[in-house]
């Protein structure tokens, strides 16, 4: 029977080359000084970015109580769902490297899509003001008592065309202290060597380290895995949803999960107490009690955060609405203490995962129609 955990699940005999050793404790070794070190890690798709991020962030806990994670990968995030950019600060260390981790972020914005191509400014704006909200927090020098928070960026592996430019200019505005590239044997899918994204007459100091992924077979060529990148979101988004519910209770299937959501009490949220905005598309005013019905959306207060990006607590679906009586019905996991600030519903292109719509033997509310009401 088909498991939440399903691929991700863990793997023990995960290989860590001598070469991935040596650079991350050579970052880990002059990490105790003022400022902290900045460490960006970039390189193609499936070259090994997030499990040496993992690995290099595991290293740095070992000198440090807490180090930052800034997650700029909004297809594959480390500890939140799909559709996020988030920064968090991680103060135990990850014991399987293998599987990505949920966390509660200590601030995220909801992009509401799995690639940047749609609205790459939006992107770079959210990945700007997360840096700075670190900046401001984690990295002043001004108290000689803290010596600040290290920071591990990863990326996406989308380093071709509009995907490299944005890599450039998220380097250029964060301006790491150093920067770990992943190559593999195929060059023409590589970055370009050397410090690629300086303009030649920059004089400050950064610390490049090149290494190679992995996974080779005999010949020393790389080996990629290829992932199943919509199955991957879908089980993340579904072990996020996993967390309405107490870890106690037995629910290991998919279809265990469906009929546990199905049968949630939801929130009631008053449709005049909140805001709706939809982040890639414009919705008709008529239609968009249609949209939002049993849509996935980022929960958010727009009192807080840089300007148009409102600070974000997590996700919700919208399991029905009652426009009778002007309210929606919200699933979320989401403590109740915090949804107390949301007044901003943010939708985008997060859908619910379809294994979760089509369980044998179940109707899905999700999916049920004349919801609404004529009147």
């Amino acid at each position: 029977m088909a498991s939440i955990s399903g691929p991700e699940n863990p793997s023990p005999n995960i290989y860590i080359p001598p070469e991935w050793s040596s650079a991350a404790e050579a970052v880990a070794h002059g990490s105790l000084t003022s400022p902290p070190p900045i460490v960006l890690v970039c390189g193609a798709k499936n070259c090994g970015k997030s499990t040496f991020s993992r690995y290099l962030l595991n290293t740095l806990l070992l000198r440090h109580k807490k180090v930052g994670y800034l997650d700029t990968d909004v297809g594959q995030p480390e500890f939140s769902p799909p559709g996020f950019l988030s920064l968090t600060v991680v103060d135990e260390v990850t014991p399987d490297l293998t599987i990505p981790h949920m966390k509660t972020a200590e601030r995220c914005l909801f992009f509401g899509d799995v690639s940047s191509k749609r609205n790459p400014t939006t992107y770079l704006n959210c990945i700007s003001a997360l840096y700075d909200y670190y900046h401001k927090e984690y990295s002043n020098g001004d108290d000689s008592s803290n010596i600040g928070l290290p920071l591990v960026v990863n990326t996406p592996g989308w380093v071709k065309g509009i995907g490299y430019d944005l890599l450039v200019d998220m380097l250029k505005y964060i301006s790491p202290s150093h920067v770990v590239k992943i190559n593999i044997s195929a060059q023409s899918k590589n970055l370009p060597d050397g410090a690629f994204w300086l303009d030649e007459d920059y004089d400050g100091m950064v610390n490049l380290t090149e290494i190679s992924s992995a996974r080779q077979d005999s010949l020393n060529r790389s080996v990629l895995v290829q992932k199943d990148a919509r199955l991957l979101r879908d089980i993340r988004l579904m072990a996020y949803f996993r967390q309405c519910f107490s870890s106690n209770l037995n629910i290991s299937t998919i279809k265990e999960l469906a009929h546990a959501l199905a049968s949630h009490p939801p929130y009631e949220v008053p449709i005049s107490s909140i805001k709706i905005r939809h982040l890639h598309c414009q919705v008709p005013g008529t239609e968009i009690f249609y949209s939002l019905n049993g849509s996935i959306v980022g929960l958010a207060a727009s009192s807080e955060g840089p300007k148009d990006l409102p600070w974000c607590f997590g996700l919700g679906i919208v399991r029905s609405i009652d426009t009778l009586k002007g309210l929606l019905y919200v699933i979320t996991p989401v403590p109740q203490g915090t949804l107390e600030k949301v007044d901003l519903l943010l939708q985008g292109f997060i859908q619910i995962p379809t294994s979760l719509l089509q369980v044998q033997g179940s109707r899905s509310p999700y999916m049920s129609a004349n919801v609404l009401s004529s009147s």
